[in-house]
């Protein structure tokens, strides 16, 4: 098997927090096409969850690995899911996600004071903080999108082709977050 080799010019940590930032650009970009009108709909005689309250649970999910995993950044406002309105949960979620960038730009550093410990849930064992705890990270946010555009679908609301492309578009993505995307 071939042997990758890193761009010696390339910052892996920096490019590993700004996934996490790609990752929140693709939940906009989500919340920025989905129609208003499937933010609390249900499915006819379903008592699933709406979007809103998939979209609160992942801001209240990051809330909840700030308090146990780094507990001296400030934490963001709960979100309620009955009550957030879209608005308020993009910019939630986009305060979360600063948050959580804060804290694993710290976990993946060589600081001494640096965040050495990921807990996912107070039930759960915890891991050590680093790349593992990046990809449990994003890949919570990708499963909740994946839900939240199946269940637009179904409700009937489906969002427009022009958003999964640009979910796709990771040169863009990079772009539009301020960052060169690594080569």
């Amino acid at each position: 098997m071939a042997q990758l080799k890193a761009d010696p010019n390339t910052d892996l940590n920096k490019v590993l927090v700004e996934s996490y930032a790609v990752n929140e650009r693709m939940n906009q970009l989500i919340l920025e096409h989905l129609d208003p009108a499937a933010w609390r709909a249900q499915l006819s005689g379903n008592k699933s969850r709406t979007i809103a309250a998939i979209f609160t649970h992942v801001h209240n999910i990051r809330r909840k690995w700030l308090r146990l995993s780094a507990p001296h950044l400030q934490l963001p406002a709960t979100l309620n899911r009955a009550t957030a309105t879209q608005k308020q949960t993009q910019t939630a979620l986009l305060e979360s996600a600063a948050r959580c960038s804060e804290m694993l730009a710290s976990a993946l550093s060589e600081a001494p004071n640096r965040i050495e410990t990921f807990h996912r849930d107070g039930w759960a064992k915890p891991w050590p903080a680093g790349p593992a705890m990046l990809a449990y990270m994003i890949t919570h946010d990708a499963h909740h999108r994946g839900q939240v555009s199946m269940l637009a679908h179904q409700l009937g609301y489906p969002l427009p082709p022009k958003a999964a492309e640009q979910i796709w578009g990771w040169e863009k993505l990079w772009k539009d977050c301020g960052f060169t995307h690594p080569r």
